[in-house]
């Protein structure tokens, strides 16, 4: 059944603007190429999405040519405005954007663990309020926040986790109370892996997983591009997985017992001082981060912790393959980061004797900063879907 002339119209409208995000300036003639319309249709479309304040001339082409330049059509970046926080146990780090994912402001505060919940949360919320004032943003249209944790599938809340400060939960709900804004929460992996796979390891891969290495240890699952969260959001706590060497098992309060053990950041750093490698941690990175960063561009024992760094992780990397079968996975978050692909080739020549699954290893480019991409990711997402409908 053909469209109605409504209809196709507010089609049109939307693929005009998806490719004026994606590819930048352009002008009717380009447009025109890209979207396979007529003249007519393009000049029409071009009117209203000025009308509607989504589009403006942001310049001119500077080809040599006869005649004027062609007017090159834009998107308003002012026209919302957009925020990510990163919420960590003892810190949380904001950034402001405009529509197009553009940074205006940025900042971050640490929280110290005997902070009361309550100042937390006023501290936390007064930081993002404070950070949208200095980036000249009067309301913030879309609000992303990535959090440790499980969040909810059914309801998108953050759940109460043990072990894990009561203010993150709160801050949450503080935000949605306080601001005029869609406020969107998701696991901090999740997010990571969002940003990974748009902007860093995992581009252009439907299928992988990526383990978070920082503090902790996470994992998060995409499958046929869909990034799958389990039924009670729980899936890729890759951190309670038993795995061989640890002193037991993990318990449903404390995953001390497994897969944890060997790759969280205090077990690094341990295994780090057994090999006689020693760093100064970098302020808000886990500590392992800069003895592996040490180790990667150093021999002799450097070369000697790696190895049996990525002795531990093909122990938690070859389970993923097994049951998933991904096909590449992604060593992210910091730690990840600072052993790029010296780390990253070790495990997957390991995994490689574990698994009949062939399965590439890749060390993750966004570091710890791929929560907080993840978070402005989604952020401009929701208000893109929003702006961008028809009718909108």
């Amino acid at each position: 059944m053909a469209a109605s002339p409504s209809t196709a119209r507010a089609i049109n409208d939307r693929l005009a603007l998806r490719l004026l995000q994606q590819e930048g300036p352009l002008t009717a003639g380009q447009l025109k190429t890209l979207t396979g319309l007529s003249r007519p249709s393009v000049a029409d479309l071009v009117e209203r999405l000025q009308d509607s304040g989504l589009v403006q001339i942001v310049g001119e082409t500077s080809d040599r040519r006869r005649g004027p330049n062609a007017r090159l059509y834009g998107i308003v970046a002012g026209r919302a405005h957009l925020a990510a926080l990163d919420v960590r146990t003892h810190s949380v780090s904001v950034v402001v954007a405009d529509l197009l994912g553009a940074t205006l402001a940025e900042a971050a505060l640490p929280i110290g663990s005997d902070t009361a919940a309550d100042t937390a949360v006023e501290q936390a919320a007064a930081l993002l309020e404070r950070t949208a004032r200095e980036a000249g943003a009067v309301r913030l249209h879309s609000v992303g926040i990535g959090a440790p944790g499980l969040v909810d599938p059914a309801t998108g809340e953050l759940r109460d986790t043990s072990g894990l400060p009561a203010w993150h939960r709160r801050l949450v709900a503080a935000l949605q109370d306080r601001l005029p804004a869609h406020v969107l929460v998701e696991n901090e992996t999740n997010l990571a892996a969002l940003a990974e796979q748009r902007l860093g390891a995992a581009r252009g891969q439907d299928t992988f997983v990526l383990l978070w290495l920082g503090h902790g240890v996470g994992a998060a699952v995409v499958l046929d591009g869909k990034l799958r969260r389990g039924a009670s959001g729980g899936a890729g706590e890759i951190g309670f997985l038993p795995v061989p060497g640890t002193s037991g098992l993990p318990s449903a309060v404390d995953c001390g017992g497994g897969f944890h053990a060997l790759a969280g950041s205090a077990a690094i750093c341990e295994l780090a001082l057994e090999h006689g490698i020693s760093a100064v941690p970098v302020p808000q990175e886990p500590p392992a981060a800069a003895q592996v960063r040490a180790a990667a561009s150093a021999g002799g024992e450097g070369g000697a912790f790696l190895d049996a760094l990525a002795d531990r992780l093909a122990v938690g990397a070859a389970a993923v393959s097994a049951v998933l079968d991904p096909g590449r996975i992604v060593l992210a978050g910091e730690v990840g980061h600072a052993g790029g692909e010296a780390l990253a080739a070790r495990v997957e020549e390991r995994v490689a004797t574990m698994s009949p699954l062939r399965t590439e290893v890749r060390a993750g480019t966004l570091g710890g900063a791929a929560v907080l991409r993840g978070a402005l990711l989604t952020a401009r997402d929701a208000a893109q879907d929003e702006l961008f409908a028809p009718g909108a």
